[in-house]
């Protein structure tokens, strides 16, 4: 069995701070200008969940401007959780861009600010709502015979 892929903590953080950037600026901006953000937003959460965290714009961002200035991290984490964690970003950008483009404003504008709370607890505290779900998920579901 292979080892599950390693990501660094404080990359996820930086991840979820630009993130939450771009939900604030998208929850008052003209609903045009937050399609276009939701939409970028949508795609970055995508290559995350089925892709790479470390490809994902975000990750490559912090490996070639942050990483390198602050060094090694202390230890890694495993990136199973937060890849699901990109995965629940998306599915809430995807409920909040059907909101917006059926004209249901206010079911956009709140799934985007539970994506942006999401955000902001990992980018603030360390705490990564989807990645406990994905560890709830985890505990409920019964093993498998090896």
């Amino acid at each position: 069995m292979s080892q599950p892929t390693q990501v660094d903590p404080r990359g996820l953080r930086f991840g979820a701070a630009i993130t939450s950037v771009v939900l604030a600026i998208a929850l008052v901006a003209p609903v045009r200008v937050a399609l276009i953000l939701l939409s970028l937003q949508a795609i970055v959460f995508a290559l995350g969940a089925f892709g790479s965290l470390q490809r994902a714009p975000y990750g490559l961002l912090f490996a070639r401007a942050v990483r390198p200035r602050i060094g090694a991290p202390a230890e890694l984490e495993d990136a199973r959780p937060p890849r699901f964690a990109q995965l629940v970003g998306f599915l809430f950008l995807v409920v909040a861009l059907a909101g917006l483009l059926s004209g249901a404003t206010v079911v956009g504008y709140v799934a985007t600010a539970f994506a942006l709370v999401a955000a902001l607890l990992n980018a603030s505290v360390g705490f990564c709502l989807g990645c406990e779900m994905f560890l709830a998920f985890r505990r409920l579901t019964p093993a498998r015979a090896a």
